[in-house]
C-alpha cells in the first residue's frame, strides 16, 4: 500500500528570501583584504537585485580600488534579518554575497557596483546556496517592506488575536508556552515564536490565499480564526 506524500506548504523560495532580506536591509557589512566596515544607509538594490554601494567618503575603499588591478575588488558582503518584535534569539536569517566591487561607471568612486559569484541564505532550518541567476529573477516579497509595522501592530495593539491564533496549532503544540510573539510574515502565512521556559518553537499558519499587500495581510490574519481548517506547522529550537 503506497503513502500519499505530505504536502509541501506554500513558501518563500531561497531566491526570494534573499531579495527580500535585502530589500529591508538598511544596513551591511562589507569585507575586503581581511578588513570589515559596517555600511548604514549606503546601498541600493536595481533592477535584477543589482546592488549598488555608496560609501561615505571618508571610507577607504577608494583607496582599495585605486591600488586594485583594473580597480576591481573581490569582496563579500553579509546582511542579517532580525526580527522585529522583542523576541528571543532575534536573527531570522544571514546572508552572504560574494563578487567584485567595481565603479559603477568608470572613474566615479562614488557609486560601486557588485557583481555578484555566490549568494548564500543561512536560517534556522540550515544553509542554502541560491544560484545568482535565480536570485536576479526572483523578486522580494510583496509584504517585506511593510512586514515590520504589521508584526509589530500585531503584537502591540492585538495581543489578543495572537493568542487565539496559538490555539489554532491544538494539541500539536507542546504545553508550557509562556509567550507567543510574531516573528514573520509573507504573502503566504504568518509566524509565531511560542517561547518556553528554556527553549521555543515556531509556529506557521498559512493564509487561506495569498496576501497582495498589507491591507490584505490584515484580512487573511482575521480569516484564519474564522477558517474552517488552516494549515501550519512548527520547529523547535
Amino acid at each position: 500500500m503506497s503513502v500519499a506524500p505530505s504536502p509541501v506548504l506554500p513558501q518563500q523560495t531561497a531566491a526570494e528570501q534573499v531579495r527580500s532580506v535585502l530589500a529591508r536591509a538598511i544596513s551591511l557589512s562589507l569585507t575586503l583584504d581581511g578588513q570589515t566596515y559596517d555600511l548604514l544607509g549606503a546601498h541600493t538594490v536595481g533592477a535584477r537585485g543589482r546592488i549598488t554601494l555608496h560609501p561615505p567618503a571618508d571610507t577607504p575603499l577608494a583607496d582599495h580600488l585605486d591600488r586594485a588591478p583594473l580597480r576591481v575588488l573581490d569582496v563579500r558582503v553579509d546582511l542579517t534579518d532580525i526580527a522585529p518584535t522583542a523576541l528571543r534569539d532575534r536573527v531570522r536569517a544571514r546572508v552572504t554575497l560574494t563578487g567584485r566591487l567595481a565603479p559603477a561607471t568608470p572613474g566615479d568612486l562614488g557609486s560601486l557596483r557588485l557583481d555578484l559569484a555566490r549568494v548564500t541564505l543561512r536560517t534556522g532550518t540550515g544553509t542554502e546556496e541560491v544560484d545568482p541567476v535565480a536570485y536576479s529573477l526572483a523578486a522580494p516579497d510583496p509584504l517585506a517592506l511593510e512586514e515590520a509595522a504589521l508584526l509589530t501592530h500585531l503584537a502591540d495593539a492585538h495581543p489578543d488575536l495572537v493568542s487565539d491564533l496559538v490555539v489554532l496549532a491544538g494539541s500539536r503544540l507542546p504545553h508550557g508556552v509562556v509567550r507567543t510573539l510574531p516573528l514573520a510574515m509573507d504573502r503566504h502565512a504568518v509566524s509565531l515564536r511560542c517561547e518556553y521556559g528554556e527553549g521555543h518553537c515556531d509556529l506557521r499558519l498559512l493564509f487561506p490565499a495569498e496576501a497582495r499587500d498589507a491591507a490584505t495581510a490584515g484580512d487573511m490574519v482575521r480569516r484564519l480564526l474564522t477558517a474552517p481548517r488552516c494549515a501550519h506547522h512548527h520547529d523547535h529550537h
